[in-house]
């Protein structure tokens, strides 16, 4: 992959950084929440699990080898809280493809936030990494996820039915997908 870029990416009403080690109450506040941990696959986090979390976020800023992974927190500017945290994980270095995912405090959400980073992240993905695919994925109860993806302009290439073990139950989920050409021509 290319090189890392310049930290931190601002967009007009968040800064995606790397992860610090004083972010831990703040993702804390959001990621302890059963509204949020529903369609993830971890149950709400205890303030414990969340500061180990944070510590492997605070390393995790590379994408040379296949399962790297960068994750960013979105601090909200004016103000500087951290609301959510995004990520870019190198999936295949062959046919360079790599997954976005997203985690938003449901306190900032539909406002626009969520679609903000990820369009960021994926003009990242494609302009400064080269990835040629970038896919996305969630539970298919998940309404307000993959209308994201939509918005965004990915399309809906497979939905999966009861293909993934979840919290002890089957899950089912839908794969979006878009071309670096797709996202030059949006």
């Amino acid at each position: 992959m290319r090189p890392q870029p310049e930290w931190p990416i601002l967009t007009p009403r968040l800064t995606l950084r790397p992860f610090l080690r004083g972010d831990v109450d703040a993702v804390y506040a959001y990621r302890r929440r059963e509204d949020v941990a529903r369609y993830l696959f971890d149950s709400p986090m205890t303030r414990e699990l969340c500061a180990e979390a944070v510590q492997l976020r605070v390393t995790q800023l590379t994408l040379v080898e296949e399962g790297d992974r960068l994750v960013l927190a979105l601090e909200r500017r004016p103000g500087g809280d951290v609301v959510g945290e995004i990520s870019l994980i190198c999936r295949s270095t062959a046919a360079r493809q790599a997954e976005i995912g997203y985690i938003l405090s449901p306190d900032v959400q539909h406002q626009g936030l969520a679609t903000e980073a990820t369009a960021a992240l994926l003009d990242l993905a494609f302009q400064t990494f080269g990835f040629h695919r970038v896919f996305a994925r969630c539970d298919t109860r998940n309404v307000p996820s993959y209308r994201l993806m939509e918005r965004l302009g990915m399309r809906r290439e497979a939905h999966f039915r009861e293909h993934i073990m979840v919290k002890g139950a089957w899950a089912n989920e839908y794969i979006y997908a878009m071309l670096a050409e797709d996202w030059r021509r949006a």
